[in-house]
């Protein structure tokens, strides 16, 4: 029998493997998007922390951006999957269940790489706000705005606007950190193509396949940071 080859293999037909790819593909994106928001909504704190927190929130921001820059990724997202589940076991057994219960491996996978990445969040948008100029903030204070409305209207946009590149490559970062989720169970794009070729025989046509899965999700990510990029930058001098 001939072996199918890149095409037919990675069609949509009886015995094309098309479909299920693109839906790994959409669970590696999954992933990745809640990684990066959680990472953000803890950057944003994290960052606030090291700026304008007092002395024991700064050094629990420094240390939180120490310890999770300095471990292994795979090493996060093992103790959140493994840790999770032996705290939800410990609880269950409070409450008359019995055995392990395990955390779900998406839940768990998206919370590591948010946290992880996190870190990374955080220095991006502590160095954006120390590159807003301090007159606009004293000229908002100047006219009376209240905190919420200064942060709104003169510090978030400008943070955005020169946090966003540096922002691209933490979402790049963050893409090839969702192959790692793999280890709690998830299939997504990566451990797809491992299933794929190790069913078919054919490993190169299923990584192929994921590489340009990948290329055209960072491809496409890419474009949308672009335009975010030029969107906050209106009326901004170029050099």
């Amino acid at each position: 029998m001939n072996r199918p080859g890149f095409i037919e293999l990675m069609g949509f037909g009886e015995h094309g493997w098309g479909a299920t790819m693109l839906h790994a593909a959409l669970i590696t994106l999954a992933v990745a998007i809640c990684g990066f928001l959680v990472g953000a909504v803890i950057g944003v704190f994290a960052a606030w922390a090291k700026v304008q927190g007092g002395p024991v929130l700064r050094r629990i921001a420094d240390a939180y951006t120490t310890v999770l820059r300095g471990i292994p990724d795979l090493l996060v997202i093992y103790l959140f999957y493994f840790g999770g589940s032996s705290v939800l076991s410990t609880l269950g057994h409070l409450f008359g269940q019995s055995g392990f219960i395990g955390i779900p491996g998406f839940l768990a996978g998206a919370l590591a790489v948010g946290v992880a990445s996190g870190a990374h969040h955080t220095e991006v948008f502590r160095g954006a706000y120390a590159a807003v100029p301090k007159g606009e903030i004293e000229a908002a204070m100047a006219i009376g705005m209240s905190r919420p409305l200064r942060f709104r209207r003169i510090i978030a946009p400008l943070t955005l606007r020169t946090a966003i590149p540096a922002l691209g490559n933490v979402w790049q970062l963050v893409l090839k950190e969702s192959a790692l989720v793999s280890v709690t169970g998830v299939v997504e794009l990566l451990r797809q193509a491992q299933i794929g070729s190790g069913s078919t025989r054919q490993p190169f046509d299923f990584f192929l396949a994921a590489g340009i899965l990948y290329l055209v999700i960072s491809t496409i990510s890419g474009w949308i940071m672009s335009r975010a990029e030029r969107h906050y930058s209106r009326g901004m001098r170029r050099a």
